[in-house]
């Protein structure tokens, strides 16, 4: 009778022989079915990850989206205008501010009014805040997700320092609330612009000490270099945007290529690309991008031209019969809102066209053939909020 030690003993030896014969040894296991989720850290929210498993390695993966149901679309239907962005700044809730942006902005072209160039560049400092907030986040907790601690308690403590300006604007540190159509609420508090400049140094220490902590780390390296790759034509396919379609290569940004109603074309800036398509590849272009916001930022800071915030617009918001659709390059990708309007005082429909929803549709093409611990990565290097795929 052979006993179980035995059979370990067995294949070792097997295992060994083959290895001097330099052949490979393939070992039938029974295939199995793992459930990620609908709770799981890596997830950042209620998404269930079915795979199907051959020993260690994903023959077929499908993301189960729809746990949230949050319902904006419709919801916005019995919202007056001005209503409508304190539930939109709610989507994607780390980067709240951006959300609101092109669904004011679409509403002005409807309406045909401008917010006055003041607003528009203080607009424009708040929306590269919340994209540095957001993806902070990400950087350090990337880490986590691959047995990091320390990058994400240097995430949260820095992350502070942007959120306090954002507070100190807008009144709300995730919900700001503070876009109107024609303007902002309110104008800069006394001091804010200098007290900004020495954040946005502190971000770009941040970044550096994120470069030393990871980038540089081998396990970091062999974890994430080679792993989850996407090409730039699969990419495209999927409608991937934002920070995962940059890293495939793909030279498109919507704040240089499509600038509507901000002053991204008023500053000097880079878009950054990466060839490889990998999960080092989505670290580092976020890493790079956090740093050319704060540079933005900056820039920004040193012209915001004097005059009013807000344009001349009736008190009852009326929005003219039409039709209009404004897309902005959110923290997290591209963000659309289709809006339509049947001259009333509530949109008479709104399609919400956000970022995460195409980026987590690779899921099945990307998880083909990887390991169990590569699901990790993958999922995280792609970077989604649930709150932005179930609107």
């Amino acid at each position: 009778m052979v006993t179980a030690i035995t059979d370990r003993q067995q294949l070792a030896y097997i295992a060994g022989q083959a290895a001097d014969a330099r052949v490979n040894v393939e070992i039938e296991t029974e295939g199995m079915t793992l459930n990620m989720g609908p709770q799981h850290p890596a997830t950042h929210g209620t998404l269930r990850i079915v795979a199907k498993l051959d020993g260690e390695q994903v023959i077929e993966a499908a993301p189960i989206m729809g746990y949230m149901h949050r319902g904006y679309e419709k919801l916005t239907e019995v919202r007056s205008y001005p209503q409508v962005t304190t539930l939109i700044n709610r989507i994607d809730w780390l980067g709240s501010f951006a959300n609101e942006v092109p669904f004011i902005l679409a509403a002005e072209k409807l309406m045909e009014v401008e917010a006055p160039p003041r607003a528009q560049w203080i607009r424009t400092v708040l929306f590269e805040l919340s994209r540095i907030s957001n993806v902070m986040l990400f950087l350090g907790d990337m880490g986590v997700q691959l047995g990091a601690l320390t990058p994400v308690f240097f995430a949260f403590r820095d992350r502070e320092h942007v959120l306090n300006q954002i507070e100190s604007v807008t009144g709300g540190r995730f919900h700001p609330n503070f876009d109107r159509i024609g303007g902002l609420k309110d104008d800069l508090p006394k001091g804010w612009i200098e007290d900004t400049k020495a954040v946005m140094e502190k971000v770009r220490t941040f970044c550096d000490e994120m470069e030393d902590l990871i980038m540089g780390n081998e396990i970091f390296e062999a974890r994430t270099r080679g792993i989850g790759v996407i090409p730039a034509d699969v990419a495209l396919s999927y409608g991937m945007s934002g920070a995962n379609l940059r890293a495939s290569g793909v030279d498109w940004d919507l704040r240089r290529d499509r600038p509507v109603g901000l002053a991204w074309d008023e500053v000097d800036w880079k878009v950054w690309t990466h060839p490889d398509g990998d999960s080092f590849a989505r670290y580092w272009v976020r890493l790079q991008e956090t740093r050319e916001a704060s540079r933005i930022v900056d820039q920004l800071l040193d012209g915001i031209p004097a005059g009013p915030i807000m344009a001349k617009v009736p008190r009852i918001i009326k929005v003219p019969a039409g039709e209009a659709y404004v897309a902005t390059e959110n923290p997290l990708g591209q963000m659309g809102y289709y809006v339509v309007s049947k001259g009333d005082l509530v949109p008479f429909r709104v399609k919400i066209r956000s970022a995460s929803f195409n980026n987590i549709s690779i899921v099945p093409w990307v998880m083909k053939g990887v390991y169990v611990p590569d699901v990790i990565t993958i999922l995280a290097s792609l970077y989604f909020i649930l709150g932005d795929i179930d609107r």
